[in-house]
């Protein structure tokens, strides 16, 4: 992407070190350093404040990049999500219908087997975050929107329903988890008391 370049050029255009534009921005130094060396990409709030900074528009700012943001976002993301949501689907499946047959024809050793698939799909649903989050997509949708014409009160506001939902997600899933093991726990005790 050439974000990076842009803030470096504008950067050493105006003869500051990458302290003192972390220091106008809000935001660390090694913050400045990843953006610079293309390991992450601002958010749409620090664009808008490195524009100002620069007195540049947003679109010289990112120039090529909203045509690179959209098609990463329509590419990695629904390539990567797809296959990664059938298999956490695949092993919800397997969590709900596997206990008791497990539990039933190989005891204890089934438990932990059952455990330990429902290990893998706390992991896989963990791993689905840090794609998104390694892939900074909420981001890249985030400046998409706004390049649109999207108020920023707006984008913000969607930032906030999508962390929401991904909290209670997260809630929900830890705690089918909880009740799918107690299931199993009481099954297990009733079965061999």
């Amino acid at each position: 992407m050439e974000i990076g370049n842009q803030i470096k050029k504008h950067r050493n255009k105006l003869k500051w070190s990458q302290e003192m534009l972390a220091e106008k921005a809000y935001v660390s130094r090694q913050t400045i350093s990843n953006w610079e060396n293309d390991k992450s990409y601002p958010d749409i709030h620090s664009l808008l404040i490195l524009g100002k900074l620069f007195n540049i528009s947003l679109d010289e700012l990112v120039k090529g990049d909203v045509e690179t943001m959209k098609n990463e976002i329509n590419k990695d993301e629904v390539k990567k999500f797809n296959s990664m949501s059938w298999l956490l689907a695949a092993m919800y499946i397997i969590m709900v219908v596997s206990p008791l047959p497990l539990i039933k024809y190989l005891g204890w050793i089934g438990g932990v087997i059952w455990g330990a698939i429902a290990a893998v799909a706390i992991f896989i649903a963990f791993r689905v975050e840090k794609m998104k989050k390694a892939n900074n997509i909420q981001t890249y949708k985030e400046i998409a929107a706004f390049m649109e014409g999207k108020p920023l009160d707006e984008i913000s506001a969607d930032r906030l329903k999508t962390a929401n939902r991904t909290a209670i997600k997260l809630m929900y899933g830890v705690i089918s988890a909880l009740i799918a093991l107690t299931v199993c726990a009481a099954i297990g005790y009733f079965m061999y008391k």
